[in-house]
């Protein structure tokens, strides 16, 4: 269950963070809503985006100057730092920019769409000598995602043995092919894995059976995708993206000495006369993780003001290795997918 959302005042303050938004789609336009109604010491003074008309419906009501020169914009001597939530394939130059310029950086998913460009943000980021990259991994402040985290690493049900993951959305584009789902949807999975096992992934294994007949021609929809961890813990993962129903994330973790279970987001149950009984099921992300979002943006924004403070990291999160380990896993799964065979991933090592 969401927690509730408070909004904060809007008035401006000459200590607040300043940050360049790019790409306001329906992501960016989430984070420009939390950054300007949400985020203490932080406000939205550039937005960049292709399609300007977007850029103004989003950056004019919070004050926000709208540059068409992404580069130009995170460049801009009114930013201090900036959010990426522009296309995937942008990420690379756009990333590569943030660092040249010193600039904190909350990064969406993918890092960048190639574990290679990944390995190459990590290691110029590593010669810089801090961390300025965050990759918005955001189920990591999710309070459950958390809470399991702790008890896991505190041995609480001896080791870990299997994860069971479930990712379900109602609906999608129908550009959201097999590749797509590994990259866009699993790729959440990727960095849970990781962050629950507190280890890396060796190989990926997937397998197709019989889709949905919502599924585009060609399309694998539903699959059962397998992560093999180094120290042999297994995690399947579920991934169905045209269920029709509604939007369902849960993890289950069985380990030597028990299994716990989150995401059950049954939220309030009623049973009514005649027997009947049910609950409701969270339709979209915001609803599921808008706690973890702004959560996210609130840490990430108080990690960048002191690491622009102090010359340090301005991370709290998961960071540039984050994003090249979750690259790798999912360039494994995409080639799993094609080949239709076991893919080890390949990570070269930290």
């Amino acid at each position: 269950m969401t927690s509730p959302r408070v909004e904060l005042s809007s008035a401006a303050s000459p200590d607040d963070l300043r940050v360049a938004v790019l790409g306001v789609g329906k992501m960016g336009a989430f984070h420009v809503d939390s950054l300007s109604r949400r985020t203490r010491g932080a406000r939205v003074t550039v937005v960049s985006d292709f399609v300007d008309e977007q850029a103004h419906r989003v950056g004019d009501p919070v004050g926000a100057r709208v540059v068409a020169d992404p580069l130009e914009a995170i460049r801009a001597d009114d930013v201090d730092a900036v959010v990426l939530a522009s296309p995937g394939a942008a990420h690379h130059e756009q990333v590569l920019v943030c660092l040249e310029a010193g600039k904190p950086v909350l990064c969406e998913k993918p890092l960048t769409v190639e574990a290679s460009t990944s390995l190459e943000v990590y290691r110029r980021e590593s010669d810089l000598g801090r961390r300025l990259i965050q990759v918005g991994f955001m189920r990591r402040f999710d309070h459950e995602y958390a809470r399991l985290q702790r008890m896991i690493a505190a041995g609480e049900f001896g080791a870990p043995l299997m994860l069971h993951c479930t990712h379900r959305n109602p609906d999608v584009p129908n550009f959201f092919d097999s590749q797509f789902m590994i990259r866009d949807s699993v790729v959440h999975e990727a960095d849970t894995a990781r962050f629950l096992l507190g280890e890396e992934i060796a190989a990926v294994s997937v397998v197709k059976g019989r889709p949905t007949s919502t599924a585009p021609a060609g399309t694998s929809d539903p699959m059962l995708v397998l992560f093999e961890a180094v120290s042999g813990a297994l995690v399947t993962i579920e991934i169905f993206v045209r269920t029709g129903v509604a939007y369902e994330v849960r993890t289950e973790l069985v380990g030597e000495r028990g299994s716990a279970t989150i995401g059950l987001d049954q939220n309030v149950v009623v049973k009514r006369p005649g027997g009947t009984w049910g609950g409701t099921i969270t339709p979209g992300f915001v609803e599921r993780f808008g706690q973890a979002y702004d959560d996210q943006m609130q840490r990430w924004a108080d990690a960048a003001r002191a690491g622009i403070a102090s010359g340090g990291d301005a991370v709290d999160g998961p960071g540039s290795w984050d994003g090249y380990a979750a690259a790798a896993i999912c360039e494994a799964g995409v080639a799993a997918v094609v080949k239709g065979v076991r893919v080890e991933t390949g990570m070269d090592a930290r």
